[in-house]
């Protein structure tokens, strides 16, 4: 049994809401042990037999979907993983401390190289990224509310789904689940 996280997109906002009690109970469901949330973001920590990750965020997006009556792509990621994405840093230590905001963007795979060219050409005086595997970072060097950029904008010039996490908050994981 591994320890995982699952980030969902589309838990709690835009109007799809869900407690975290059913939240465990659909994770629970599906025969995954030792379910926990962690604030109401829609990230779900479990535990999983090996043998089960390759094709798991599929059963979950697909159980969710029946569960909830709408998609909720999943992103799983080992804990090991979690502290290391954490962990990373992007951008030179004097533009995170100037910085108003570090987010991560996961994905379901690496971006291509012309997927990375694409993302490069959003850069702006506020917004700047950072490619590293299944992950975007991005900067936002003022509030976000200033910044053009969104996770909506990255899904339409990318051509796929993703969801966002503050360092903050995966920061905060890590520390918690440490492995």
């Amino acid at each position: 049994m591994t320890q995982q996280i699952a980030f969902l997109r589309a838990i709690n906002v835009g109007g799809h809401n869900v407690s975290m009690e059913a939240l465990r109970a659909h994770f629970e469901a599906l025969g995954l042990a030792n379910v926990e949330t962690f604030i109401a973001g829609g990230n779900v920590i479990f535990t999983a037999p090996a043998k089960k990750l390759p094709t798991l965020a599929t059963a979950i997006e697909k159980h969710l979907h029946t569960a909830l009556g709408y998609e909720v792509r999943t992103f799983i990621r080992s804990m090991p993983e979690v502290a290391a994405i954490a962990r990373y840093q992007p951008f030179p230590a004097s533009q995170l401390e100037a910085a108003g905001t570090l987010n991560v963007a996961f994905l379901a795979e690496p971006l291509s190289a012309e997927a990375q060219k694409t993302l490069m050409s959003l850069k702006t005086d506020i917004d700047d990224f950072h490619v590293q595997g299944r992950e975007v970072y991005w900067l936002c060097r003022k509030k976000q509310s200033e910044s053009k950029f969104s996770n909506a904008l990255l899904e339409r010039a990318l051509k796929l789904q993703a969801t966002f996490r503050g360092i903050n908050t995966l920061k905060r994981l890590a520390a918690k689940y440490a492995v």
